[in-house]
């Protein structure tokens, strides 16, 4: 029944002619919400949008921004209703790319893959969108001014630590128990590697760019800097035990904390990520971080 109306609008509306109304852009991604504010774009409305102000926070989403249902299952009668010239998209729905596309013309975008460049491919989708909506040269200058801001960042980083910089783990707690550590293709070591960090517990490509571990394991990180991502409301249950403390990076000061940043999201998620890791580790005492 459900199909059954949503065929329904969609024949109503099926004679609006989308070139005649100003830009309607949904994003059922949160890669393509971040694209699109950084092209000037604000979405007409987003997947997740509430979770994306939690969890992405930059780009800032608009509160005017409408919530469109899940990232996974889309409210796709809220989308006729709201009528938008162009629906960005992820492969992830490709099973209902066809009810998009009697919606309004869709752009879909390549998701995080364990054998790709994620950055090259979410930069690549970046400037593909900006070809879209017409607004290539203002993508390329912005990309151009985040190469400029993280050139800037590693050279800081390289003078605070005389040009020995500490390695580097950044942690992303899922329950006080365990934890996700960043992997080699992931949005974070590629910030790492623009800032010319080596990982302190080096890990396999992924699926999406991680590995689950139990925080345990963190035990063998005996030398470097470890990094955890915030929020995580139960993380003074952790940090408040015998065994947590007596991690060698916590006993040696060589822990820190990141805001909330997003570490699968698209190309600028790589600069919000270098530009956090290079404010924790200029916070790092350097009486303990030389001394790796």
């Amino acid at each position: 029944m459900r199909l059954a109306r949503l065929l329904a609008m969609l024949g109503a509306i099926i004679s609006i002619s989308a070139s005649a109304e100003d830009d309607r852009i949904v994003a059922l991604s949160w890669e393509s919400t971040e694209h699109l504010l950084k092209l000037g774009i604000s979405p007409l409305g987003v997947a997740d949008a509430n979770d994306y102000r939690k969890w992405v926070v930059n780009p800032v989403l608009p509160d005017e921004v409408i919530d469109i249902g899940s990232r996974t299952e889309p409210n796709l009668e809220l989308l006729v209703q709201l009528r938008p010239t162009t629906i960005v998209t992820s492969s992830m729905l490709g099973n209902i790319r066809g009810i998009l596309e009697r919606i309004a013309p869709v752009i879909e975008h390549d998701s995080f893959q364990r054998d790709a460049d994620n950055y090259l491919l979410q930069r690549n989708s970046y400037l593909t969108l900006a070809r879209y909506v017409g607004r290539e040269a203002q993508a390329l200058e912005r990309l151009a001014l985040m190469d400029t801001r993280i050139n800037e960042l590693r050279r800081q980083i390289n003078d605070h630590f005389s040009g020995r910089p500490p390695r580097v783990a950044v942690i992303r707690f899922s329950s006080p128990t365990v934890v996700y550590i960043n992997a080699q293709n992931s949005m974070i070591q590629r910030a790492m590697d623009l800032l010319n960090l080596s990982p302190a517990f080096a890990q396999p490509a992924s699926d999406w760019g991680i590995t689950q571990t139990s925080v345990t394991s963190l035990g063998a990180i005996r030398d470097g800097v470890v990094l955890h991502i915030e929020p995580f409301a139960q993380q003074e249950i952790i940090f408040g035990t015998v065994l947590w403390n007596a991690m060698p990076f916590v006993r040696a000061n060589r822990f820190g904390h990141l805001p909330a940043t997003w570490s699968y999201g698209g190309v600028f998620s790589v600069e919000y990520l270098a530009e956090s890791i290079a404010e924790a580790l200029l916070r790092i005492p350097l009486n303990d971080a030389t001394t790796l």
